[in-house]
């Protein structure tokens, strides 16, 4: 019987699905991340292993799993914990999850939007703390979102999602991709070709939907962040590191910057003090797929995934 080790619980409709085909399954039911050691064991031990991001899933832990492991399935649409060119050497499928998370994380990126041009969190402690005693002219202005110029960097599933809720706030929006979109595609979404550095000096509001690679760590470092408006705004749903995070405390510090809502960070999970402390952020803990619809689907993708490569077919969703 084909063993299945999950790294952590998921929703139960992935081991509902892989314990109808037949699969020995264990799962991790402590709320913890696995150490390194203890993910090597498994990967020993067993077929497939069901990861998150935050497991690292390095070339000594493939080499642990040549011989028997025949598949690694990510919880995630991302997968740069995973030494993916290692899989691939040794044989072992890499999976993800792309596309079902679209519209949730580009929702989350709009409520991050609306939350910092709004003052939303902000307003909310306010309000608990007590201090409201009546309507002030001046009581946390905030900023408009119509008309208004909005800048994604990355115009892949969720970046097109993004640009299409643009359209309802009519806005001006400027996009870059590595290869541009077709003429068609741009008229389709409403969206204007631009440079990162075009980007980052016309727009309001900046909104990042890019993987994690060697291109684009630190894509927005200090020159980036020289050359934003004042009353610029940045969203970051996409991976931490896109971000040099020092450069971007020190803007939103010393109010060179509005603001910025973020989702993810440099060294998830840990969170610089600094930017805990500063009323001009916004902060979730990484929640961009985080409706129960979404991460059902996840699921059973995941499982899917799992289901086909031990039958000895290549998986819906591998990466390579």
């Amino acid at each position: 019987m084909p063993k299945v080790a999950f790294t952590y619980e998921i929703p139960e409709i992935a081991e509902k699905k892989l314990r109808e085909a037949g699969f020995d399954i264990w799962i991790n039911k402590e709320d913890r991340t696995l150490s390194h050691e203890e993910i090597l064991e498994l990967a020993k031990s067993n077929d497939a292993l069901i990861t998150l991001l935050s497991d690292k899933i390095d070339k000594e832990v493939i080499e642990a799993g040549k011989g028997n492991l025949k598949v690694i399935s990510n919880y995630a649409v991302g997968y740069n914990n995973i030494d993916v060119d290692a899989a691939k050497d040794a044989g072992i499928f890499v999976t993800n999850t792309p596309g079902v998370l679209s519209d949730a994380t580009a929702d989350l990126a709009w409520a991050l939007l609306f939350a910092v041009a709004r003052k939303i969190v902000e307003s909310d402690k306010f309000v608990r703390e007590g201090k409201f005693v009546g309507w002030r002219p001046k009581l946390f202005l905030g900023y408009d979102i119509k008309g208004k110029t909005l800048g994604i960097i990355g115009m892949g599933r969720i970046g097109r999602e993004m640009a299409k809720r643009a359209l309802g706030f009519d806005m001006n929006v400027l996009y870059y991709k590595r290869n541009r979109l077709s003429e068609l595609e741009e008229k389709e979404l409403g969206i204007k070709y631009a440079t990162i550095e075009e980007i980052v000096k016309n727009s309001d509001y900046i909104s990042l939907h890019t993987p994690l690679t060697n291109e684009t760590y630190h894509l927005l470092d200090e020159k980036e962040f020289s050359l934003m408006k004042p009353n610029a705004i940045i969203i970051n749903t996409a991976r931490g590191p896109v971000i040099n995070e020092k450069v971007l405390i020190k803007y939103l510090k010393e109010k060179k910057i509005a603001g910025a809502g973020l989702d993810v960070y440099e060294e998830e999970p840990k969170i610089p003090q600094e930017l805990l402390e500063l009323d001009n952020v916004v902060l979730t803990p990484h929640t961009g797929s985080a409706t129960y619809e979404t991460r059902d689907k996840m699921a059973e993708m995941v499982a899917e995934n799992v289901i086909v490569a031990l039958k000895g077919d290549v998986p819906p969703n591998n990466v390579y």
